[in-house]
């Protein structure tokens, strides 16, 4: 890394889990970085306002190697904090069933972690570095030509302009730097809204002095009916954050909070009884039903910008991988920059191409498991094909791997060289079936022939 590398500025939009580490990075490799952000310090707004439209997050091994990339010892202090969550629970309709589907082939897990809570850690982190954060600070204009310089209004409504060398956008799904950055640049985008709403709700800590959780820690709970779903990740202090997926028709003909009390019940009722009357009925009327929706653009760079995480690239929560692929996209380019001796330059050039494939299979993969959360996990034929598949990886260790095993615990294995692995195998195991039915009808020919030739002489 040249002197230069200290003399170079780096504007970046959005304050969020991609923004703090992308910040954390770039400022690790010596670069003077500020991190604009349009909400307030989220460490100074009081618990209870906190955002209703938040999922739990699942970190996996993609998103723990990056963070390891940036700093190991930030990454330690963070991971103190996880709750491993070895399997799914799937619960049954009649609420006294429960059955665990393990994840990983030797014990791996993937961890548990309030979102808000990271994103705070990843802001004291930035405390401790030299990054300098504007909050409150909201981009109104990207430079017409290069984009490098970028204009805001603070918090005082006064008009602010601020020129780095580099400019890259964290800042979500409805990206004001990409819509910014597209001004100056071909960028093909589209928007696809999925016939999916949420509503978050919340489990509390049992009143068992001996343990804090009310259902096993362990593991992040399912609840699938097919059309809808619930689910439910563990914290630190015993709650659960629990989230219930529907079509918008189904939350649409709930017309009144005892409608949803009795749904609840008839539906989750070992939930109904977990979460509580008051908190569902509440749920209802007061918590915030939340959109879900696909974001796709090409190329995310025009040279001198670049977008990283939602904003290039949002997707739906089901493979547990948005933060992690985000987190993997701030490692790719950082290796990137060093593979081309500091030149960013060259990396955004070379960011686009190496990055497509990959975030086009992990979006396409996300949007698929819904299916498999909400009514594979209860298919016989799916727990049959997941056990030979396991079998298979036991019997053949690294020669065979799951598809879950090679996205949530493999940070080596590209996520579109994953899915074509799990093609490659489903097509062995399909010739494998056809070749036992052909043995098998071979085999019954033949003994046909035997008693048709002894018994026709």
């Amino acid at each position: 890394m040249g002197s230069e590398t200290k003399h170079q500025t780096i504007g970046i939009v959005g304050a969020g889990l991609v923004g703090c580490l992308t910040a954390l990075a770039f400022a690790s490799k010596g670069y003077e970085v500020t991190l604009f952000e349009l909400r307030p310090d989220p460490r100074t707004v009081d618990s209870s306002q906190r955002n209703l439209r938040s999922i739990n997050l699942a970190v996996s091994n993609r998103g723990i190697s990056a963070l390891k990339y940036v700093d190991p010892a930030m990454a330690d202090r963070i991971l103190e904090h996880i709750i491993p969550m070895k399997g799914r629970m799937i619960h049954d309709i009649t609420g006294k069933k429960q059955e665990s589907q393990i994840y990983g082939l030797n014990g791996e897990s993937i961890n548990s972690i309030d979102r808000s809570f990271l994103n705070c850690c990843l802001l004291d982190e930035l405390d401790k570095s030299k990054v300098r954060t504007l909050f409150e600070h909201k981009l109104v204009r990207l430079d017409n030509k290069s984009a490098s310089k970028m204009t805001f209004f603070d918090h005082n409504n006064i008009v602010k302009t601020y020129s780095f060398d580099y400019v890259v956008g964290c800042d979500g799904a409805h990206s004001q730097f990409r819509y910014q950055l597209s001004k100056v640049m071909r960028m093909d985008y589209s928007q696809k809204y999925i016939d999916m709403q949420y509503i978050e709700l919340y489990i509390p800590p049992s009143e068992d002095p001996e343990n804090k959780f009310a259902i096993d820690a362990n593991h992040l709970h399912i609840w699938p009916r097919h059309d809808f779903m619930l689910i439910a990740l563990p914290n630190k202090d015993g709650s659960f954050t629990s989230t219930f997926f529907s079509p918008w028709s189904v939350i649409d003909g709930i017309e009144s909070s005892d409608e949803f009390l009795k749904f609840f019940k008839d539906n989750f009722p070992d939930a109904y009884d977990l979460i509580g009357e008051f908190a569902l009925a509440k749920a209802y009327d007061s918590n915030p039903r939340g959109s879900l929706m696909q974001v796709s653009c090409y190329p995310y760079s025009n040279g001198k910008g670049i977008i990283l995480g939602d904003a290039a690239h949002s997707m739906v929560p089901f493979y547990g991988q948005g933060m992690n692929c985000g987190f993997e996209d701030v490692r790719v380019l950082m290796e990137l920059i060093d593979a081309n001796e500091g030149d960013i330059d060259k990396a955004f050039a070379e960011y686009s191409p190496k990055r497509k494939g990959d975030v086009d299979a992990i979006c396409k993969l996300a949007l698929d498991n819904y299916y498999e959360m909400s009514s594979k996990v209860v298919s016989t034929g799916y727990l049959i094909k997941k056990k030979v598949d396991y079998t298979l990886a036991k019997v053949f260790r690294n020669k065979w791997l799951p598809l879950y095993t090679m996205v949530s615990f493999r940070d080596d294995i590209p996520y579109s060289k994953a899915v074509q692995i799990e093609q490659n195998q489903n097509r062995l195991l399909s010739n494998m079936q056809l070749g036992l039915v052909g043995s098998a009808v071979l085999y019954g020919l033949v003994k046909f022939g035997q008693y048709w030739t002894r018994n026709t002489k």
